[in-house]
């Protein structure tokens, strides 16, 4: 009889709701598949991160996984642990990263090791279209990034510079990916001086949570009339999920999201064809987003 494939899955944070849909995919690739998944989080802290996972690597063989799916937090796709599951023969996903280190690793490797990513460059090109279609006449944006750490928020935007006009100044200020976390850098920014007089005309976000941390923020200005300037302006996002980013997109709390399909059933599935084929996959595959509602159906906002 075959043996039931066990798959451990490390994502970043429970705080967030594309690394919930990730979760979510995950497990519906599992009841599809038949294989067994255990979901752990980082609590967006890489070092727990590499610790847990090595853990598992180096737990009794009978207990140990056969594929690791990765969610990379830091800067890093944790190389040493990627080269610690290609010894205990367990196979090695990497997700939103595409790691130098494949390469050699696949040359050795007899288990499966490849890269699955969203085009985050595509992502901010996208939206700083978005951002055009919204402002036909220029204006401001108060841009909410990722964290300085995460190559995905650094190549968001820059996609997103590369496209937007020359007519619309950016405002950037960095945030963790949490609606929590972003509503305290917009609380931050609110009460500096050089605030209180910026014409803003959009804020953007990399995420969709993160747009409704800085909705909320704003929400709780004291200021009967700049509260209302303020959620008056369009709001965009990125993850578009149905539950979401698209229910919040026809809600009019948001203008303009990106859809960003889910990675890791994705990755689940090519892992185990590639494990029950004894084939190695393509070292690197792409998902592909979109802007929702379609750029050309945006209505112009602002000045």
């Amino acid at each position: 009889m075959n043996k039931k494939l066990r798959f451990l899955v490390s994502l970043h944070t429970r705080d967030n709701d594309f690394q919930v849909a990730q979760a979510q995919s995950a497990e519906d690739s599992a009841r599809k598949l038949g294989i067994d998944v255990e979901i752990i989080y980082a609590g967006d802290d890489a070092v727990h991160q590499s610790t847990e996972l090595l853990k598992a690597i180096q737990s009794r063989a009978e207990s140990r996984p056969d594929a690791i799916v990765v969610e990379p937090v830091g800067r890093t796709a944790l190389p040493q642990v990627a080269q610690a599951a290609c010894s205990a023969g367990i196979g090695w996903a990497v997700l939103n990263r595409r790691p130098e280190y494949l390469a050699e690793l696949r040359r050795r490797a007899t288990t499966p090791v490849f890269a699955v990513s969203s085009d985050h460059a595509e992502i901010g090109r996208i939206q700083g279209r978005q951002f055009a279609a919204l402002l036909p006449g220029g204006g401001s944006v108060l841009y909410i990034e990722g964290p300085s750490d995460s190559p995905s928020a650094r190549m968001r935007t820059s996609g997103m510079l590369e496209t937007k006009p020359a007519n619309i100044q950016v405002t950037m200020l960095k945030s963790r990916w949490t609606e929590e976390a972003a509503g305290r850098a917009v609380r931050s920014w609110i009460k500096l001086a050089t605030s209180q007089g910026a014409s803003i005309d959009l804020v953007g976000a990399q995420d969709d949570s993160m747009a409704m941390g800085a909705r909320k923020a704003f929400q709780e200005v004291s200021s009967t009339g700049e509260r209302s300037r303020w959620l008056s302006l369009p709001f965009t996002g990125c993850d578009g999920l149905p539950a979401t980013g698209q229910a919040w997109v026809r809600e009019n709390l948001l203008a303009a999201t990106i859809l960003i399909p889910p990675l890791t059933g994705q990755a689940m599935e090519i892992l185990a064809k590639a494990m029950q084929l004894g084939t190695q996959p393509a070292e690197h595959s792409m998902t592909t987003s979109v802007s929702i509602p379609a750029i050309e159906s945006l209505a112009p906002r602002g000045r």
